[in-house]
């Protein structure tokens, strides 16, 4: 019987929610007013000409806040998850002179391509997530050339959690000066210049650092429990 009624209130509420889309939504009219807002508005209120950065990191910034606290928690689950366990695995062998050389010359590249992309992502399509993990992506190569490579914990947690912590006061700061959490106190500069847009680079940078110290410090939990 709970279970007729339970599927009666199911099909109910599928029935109002597909009405309302029908009756309030007319087809082929634009109502993306708040979409419209940004492309109109976001360069000239954010100094930054990416529009997709505007609305990540000062529009909805306190969302992705949220969203590198998430990581955050993650990252320090697995490491709660793997402490103290050791997986069994095959001896392995030192990788090939060819292997080991060039992940020496590339790692420096990578390092630098990631952080052009979280420096330029208020210019171009990037930002502190993609330029984190290429970061990150860098140490992988290491430890997949150097299976006896250590980078230290400490120094890892040390860069993420000030990274954390200047990115939280760089909101608060925003909040005594502007009366908004994460509003651009900072000068807007020139549209289209690197130093520009106010607080969306130091953000992005802040980002970067911490998003690139985390997934770095997931590759060296996970390939310490191999061992």
């Amino acid at each position: 019987m709970i279970k007729k009624v339970l599927i009666i209130l199911l099909f109910v509420l599928l029935g109002l929610s597909l009405y309302s889309v029908v009756k309030y939504n007319t087809f082929g009219e634009d109502k993306t007013v708040v979409a419209r807002h940004y492309i109109d508005y976001g360069m000239k209120e954010t100094g930054s000409q990416n529009i997709v950065t505007a609305v990540v990191v000062l529009y909805r910034g306190f969302d992705t806040l949220g969203e590198v606290t998430v990581l955050f928690l993650a990252a320090t689950a697995l490491g709660a998850l793997l402490h103290g366990l050791r997986f069994k695995s095959k001896e392995k062998e030192p990788s090939s002179l060819i292997v080991s050389t060039a992940a020496r010359y590339i790692f420096p590249l990578i390092i630098l391509f990631g952080t052009y992309v979280f420096v330029h992502g208020h210019l171009t399509p990037g930002g502190g997530f993609p330029g984190g993990v290429i970061i990150a992506s860098a140490f992988l190569l290491l430890f997949l050339a150097y299976t006896q490579k250590e980078v230290s914990e400490k120094t890892l947690s040390l860069t993420e959690g000030t990274a954390g912590i200047l990115y939280v006061i760089t909101g608060l700061l925003g909040l005594v000066m502007l009366n908004s959490f994460l509003a651009n106190f900072l000068p807007k500069g020139i549209p289209g210049k690197l130093l520009s847009a106010g607080i969306i680079p130091l953000i992005y940078i802040l980002i970067g650092f911490k998003v690139g110290a985390e997934m770095t410090g997931v590759l060296r939990n996970l390939k310490e429990e191999e061992k």
